[in-house]
């Protein structure tokens, strides 16, 4: 599906979503298509059922947005770490 899909599909509501197609450009995700795993009323859910999916299944590319977000904006960070 594509965000304006599911944007009409679940209005006002928190998506949790996986990326199936996605490219990386100037640090910045683009999510060409995307799958709708779980929707949910209020952020902490969303956000509980995120961390549930990624503990399960850490190779996939999870997402949790907002449906009155006309467009959608991930941006890469990279991580240092501290040794």
């Amino acid at each position: 599906m594509t965000w304006s899909e599911i944007r009409s599909r679940y209005p006002s509501r928190y998506v949790l979503v996986e990326a199936i197609k996605a490219v990386s450009h100037h640090r910045q995700r683009v999510i060409e298509e995307m799958s709708v795993v779980a929707e949910y009323d209020n952020p902490m859910s969303a956000w509980d059922g995120y961390k549930a999916h990624l503990k399960q299944s850490p190779e996939r590319e999870f997402y949790v947005f907002h449906t009155s977000k006309p467009e959608l904006e991930v941006i890469e960070e990279s991580f240092r770490s501290i040794r």
